[in-house]
């Protein structure tokens, strides 16, 4: 059983208390491959005493093999490239645990850019890739600088005034009108990845109204 599963990635291992206090609340935590040396590294300073997640899953490619045999126990090894490691630790946990609820992503950023940029476009692929609506499954990606997801029509987010927030889309045909953001988006052409970002909320609430259903990225910092 698991309603909350927190997957680690090989990027920035958080410094900052939230992010850390989501992988303590997990009820099961997946490190990416070669995230489990900073999982070792870092788990006395998160959980008060040395631990270790509940699965290692990747190809591998950044475990040593010496790692890769003392916890050959808690590894799962899936050599195909189609996928990232991010991405088969989302598959992994939507097949095993049919009471999921949430996923938080930690560690998705940072390192090497082409990374970052993928691992947060994979969040509205997922979307669609795993029908995330009809199984009620939400992902973030959490970060020490924000937290990142992905809608896929018209939201209201309670995020707070002064909120700084961020709308991606890779829709050039989706038009986004906005109430309580100082800039509204209303007539912005998503055709490039800057166009409708470091907006700031003037209101506690902000509505998001879609003109057709599509994919769109939100990061609230």
């Amino acid at each position: 059983m698991a309603k909350r599963v927190v997957i680690l990635c090989d990027g920035d291992f958080p410094r900052t208390e939230y992010p850390r206090y989501l992988m303590r609340m997990a009820d099961f935590i997946i490190c990416c491959d070669g995230a489990l040396v900073k999982f070792i590294r870092n788990s006395k300073a998160v959980f008060g005493e040395k631990r270790l997640p509940d699965l290692v899953i990747g190809d591998m490619d950044t475990l040593s093999a010496k790692m890769q045999e003392k916890y050959s126990d808690i590894i799962i090894k899936e050599e195909e490239q189609e996928h990232n490691d991010q991405t088969k630790a989302v598959r992994w946990a939507l097949a095993n645990f049919a009471d999921l609820e949430h996923m938080d992503i930690i560690g998705a950023t940072g390192g090497r850019p082409e990374h970052t940029i993928g691992n947060a476009g994979l969040l509205m692929e997922y979307t669609r890739m795993f029908d995330l609506e009809e199984r009620n499954v939400t992902i973030d990606s959490v970060s020490d600088y924000g937290t990142m997801f992905a809608v896929n029509d018209s939201v209201e987010l309670e995020c707070g005034q002064g909120r700084q927030i961020s709308v991606f889309s890779p829709d050039n045909t989706l038009n986004i009108s906005s109430e309580g953001l100082v800039w509204p988006t209303d007539g912005v052409v998503f055709d490039n990845w800057w166009k409708a970002t470091l907006n700031r909320a003037s209101q506690d609430t902000v509505r998001l109204t879609f003109s057709h259903r599509s994919l769109a990225l939100i990061i609230l910092n």
